[in-house]
């Protein structure tokens, strides 16, 4: 494990310990403590639930939430209920005054995180939003991830393609910073390329991040071909079909964009992408001995005729 990152992690959860007031005795200037907060923001959120499903949620111990059950009870803010599959589970939703607290709370929070980002500009405000959204995907098992949305390139998003692919293959291939190098090229070659004959670049999006992406050039040297090029997939998110997507929305793209035949450089490491391009109907035509990247590769041209 890494003691540096262990560092980081901890100092950074006291900042925000500290920037949200997480420690102060009335949580967001409320009569009530973080973890009574907490309780009535998830029976509110979620509705009626059992007492062992709250537990679940807050991570607390069955005893220390029955105390903190009782208080809140004596206070009005919540009731027992009973499951409505079976009778026996008891369960807890809000009063009336529970609901108003919940309100309070709920407002008190979003004034608390805009008073958070007032100072920061627009850039700052999304890298961070995006920062937050990773941290979560990464560390909530739970969560369900967000739709996946096929969509053009923005501004600065080349510059990211080419940085994670550099650190991705590098992490997975070892590949040098040569194949970086090579795809900032590539970049380059697709941005100025004219539109004629048609070419296309789609970034794969989910929960607000980039996940993916691959591009159509027209193939040098070939008339009426289509190449396949810089087919990308985040680790954290494969097995989603997400390089399925992305490979069909290109040879959909040549196909209905009049190229006769569409081509693909990979190498036999690459065993994912292979079993894609094998699915979607490529064939390998040709296999040659390549060094690139700081490492002895067989390379690979795929083909596929429409």
């Amino acid at each position: 494990m890494d003691d540096t990152l262990i560092a980081d992690i901890r100092r950074f959860n006291r900042l925000y310990t500290r920037l949200l007031g997480l420690l102060e005795v009335g949580h967001l200037e409320t009569p009530y403590t973080l973890s009574e907060a907490r309780a009535i923001y998830e029976i509110g959120t979620h509705g009626p639930i059992s007492h062992g499903q709250l537990a679940s949620r807050l991570k607390l111990d069955l005893g220390y939430l029955s105390r903190l059950n009782y208080k809140l009870t004596d206070l009005g803010l919540i009731s027992g209920v009973r499951g409505t599959d079976d009778r026996r589970t008891r369960g807890y939703a809000l009063t009336r005054e529970g609901e108003a607290a919940f309100r309070q709370l709920d407002a008190a929070s979003d004034a608390s995180i805009a008073a958070l980002l007032e100072p920061l500009d627009p850039g700052e405000r999304q890298a961070l939003g995006a920062a937050m959204r990773r941290i979560e995907a990464i560390l909530d098992e739970e969560r369900p991830a967000g739709p996946v949305v096929l969509r053009p390139h923005k501004l600065g998003e080349l510059g990211w393609l080419i940085h994670r692919q550099g650190l991705v293959y590098n992490q997975q291939f070892g590949w040098n910073i040569e194949f970086e190098a090579l795809i900032a090229g590539i970049y380059s070659t697709y941005q100025f390329a004219p539109d004629t004959p048609p070419k296309n670049l789609w970034v794969a999006e989910q929960d607000g991040g980039i996940v993916g992406s691959i591009c159509v050039l027209p193939s040098e040297g070939l008339p009426g071909s289509a190449q396949l090029r810089m087919l990308y997939v985040e680790p954290a998110a494969r097995g989603q079909g997400i390089g399925r997507a992305l490979v069909s929305q290109c040879v959909s793209f040549a196909r209905d964009n009049g190229y006769e035949r569409m081509r693909l450089w990979t190498h036999t490491n690459q065993a994912s992408a292979r079993k894609l391009y094998a699915a979607a109907g490529f064939s390998i035509v040709e296999i040659m001995p390549e060094h690139n990247f700081g490492k002895d590769l067989d390379g690979e041209i795929w083909e596929m005729r429409f």
